[in-house]
């Protein structure tokens, strides 16, 4: 079943249930009504008439029944008046006027009683007189069951179907409506394929919760279509970079066999080929690497990491590496509390992230004193590199994390473009961010961010 005719079953069956119901009560109620109201008249009617009957009279010696025709008398209604005596039979009374004998019992004991048929109701009470104590029994037609119960089924009978009618049209044209915008969504991203992507659902509905629906699910095509783009541009850029040194090591080795050469030309071969097998292997591993970093890598092992002293390390390392490395720490924003420095990681990885980005910010700044600030709030350690090299062009920043992609400008500057990719895939796998803002011939910022170890 279809969720618009189920919604419109879930709209229509508990209406339909709840007017059954309030159908019962109204009855139920209105007969009850009804019967207690005629009881009280008829108890009246019993006291009136027992009093016309016995004051300054003789007391009966055998049951009497008239017919009293008052202009208040009660729709066939009929009067018993059974003295309490001696003689008194309650089995033959009863049989006589078609009663049972527990009424008459009820009666004797508690001073009152009532019985109902479908035709009659009956109110006995019991009199006390000066000439002495009598059964009054009245009886009176069941005018709510001869004449209004079926007046008022008919009635509830009527306003059920109508209501049912109505909730059938309200239930449809509800259903129908809610629905309305959630199959103009389907319908919106059934037109979505590997081939339009760029296409995004309506987000201007009236209901809240179908904007958040369609807000959602076009953020997720906005990760797929940059994964795809990404996934493009790095089969793309693999390819062209592996193919480069392939291409040098079988056109080398393709020349050197093409005739007999010297030992001094078979070594100069030699030499190519293994640089190009060097830059090959590299790149490989790179691949390699930046893949285990991704989100679906291989699970790391995490410890305490202090970002300043890991920071002191990276510097050491790198100004060992290159002397011609500058490296200045800004100490200003460093917090009193050194628990604040502390995150949890793994300390091989975060080494090789902030290595790639400062020994970047060195090499494309020709060398010049690179400032790296460390500060830290309750939540987060900050760690901002700023550098005065080349920069990044404002219409290439979008492209920076695509593996293999180097700005125009770097073509004088030994890289594989594979460390700022792998620098994000290290930052978010410990649940951080990374920001880039950079102006060519002006030099670039780099801001980490990483959640302070909560002990």
């Amino acid at each position: 079943m279809k969720t618009p005719s189920r919604t419109f079953l879930l709209y229509l069956i508990p209406f339909l249930i709840v007017i059954f119901l309030f159908s019962l009560f109204i009855y139920f109620s209105v007969s009850n009504y009804s019967e207690n109201y005629l009881f009280k008249l008829l108890e009246a009617r019993a006291n009136k008439v027992a009093k016309e009957k016995f004051e300054g009279e003789k007391i009966p010696t055998k049951t009497t029944f008239s017919v009293n025709k008052t202009a208040d008398k009660l729709p066939h209604e009929k009067d018993y008046f059974i003295p309490i005596n001696s003689n008194l039979n309650v089995v033959t009374e009863a049989k006589k006027i078609g009663l049972s004998e527990q009424f008459f019992n009820e009666v004797l004991k508690e001073g009152n009683s009532e019985f109902i048929t479908k035709k009659y109701l009956y109110k006995g009470i019991k009199f006390k007189s000066k000439s002495g104590n009598f059964i009054v029994i009245t009886v009176a037609e069941n005018y709510f069951e001869i004449n209004q119960a079926k007046n008022l089924i008919n009635t509830l009978l009527f306003a059920i179907l109508c209501a049912s009618i109505l909730l059938w049209y309200l239930a449809y044209y509800y259903s129908k409506n809610i629905f309305k915008p959630i199959v103009a969504i389907i319908e919106q991203a059934k037109e979505i394929s590997s081939e339009n992507l760029y296409l995004r659902l309506n987000d201007q509905n009236k209901n809240e919760e179908l904007n958040q629906l369609s807000s959602t699910f076009n953020d997720m095509l906005d990760r797929i279509e940059t994964s795809f783009e990404t996934q493009n541009n790095f089969i793309s850029n693999a390819s062209h970079e592996l193919r480069t040194p392939l291409t040098a090591i079988i056109g080398e080795a393709d020349v050197t066999l093409s005739k007999p050469r010297s030992q001094e030309d078979y070594i100069d071969t030699l030499k190519i080929i293994l640089q190009e097998a060097e830059k090959l292997d590299n790149k490989t591993k790179a691949l390699l690497f930046l893949a285990q970093t991704g989100f679906n890598g291989k699970i790391q092992k995490f410890e305490k990491v202090r970002i300043d002293q890991l920071l002191w390390d990276v510097k050491e390392n790198l100004e060992s590496m290159n002397s011609k490395n500058k490296i200045l720490f800004d100490m200003e924003l460093l917090p009193e509390n050194p628990m604040k420095l502390k995150v949890n990681g793994n300390i091989q990885l975060l080494h090789l992230a902030f290595s790639n980005i400062i020994s970047n910010a060195c090499k494309y700044s020709n060398f010049e004193t690179v400032t790296v600030s460390i500060g830290a709030s309750d939540d987060f350690v900050y760690i901002i590199t700023k550098d005065s090299g080349i920069g990044i062009p404002d219409n290439e920043l979008k492209y920076i994390y695509d593996p293999f992609f180097r700005a125009s400008n770097t073509k004088n500057y030994e890289g594989y473009g594979i460390g700022l990719p792998l620098t994000r895939n290290i930052i978010r796998m410990h649940n951080g961010k990374i920001m880039v803002n950079s102006t060519e011939n002006q030099g670039t910022v780099v801001q980490i961010t990483l959640p302070v170890l909560k002990l």
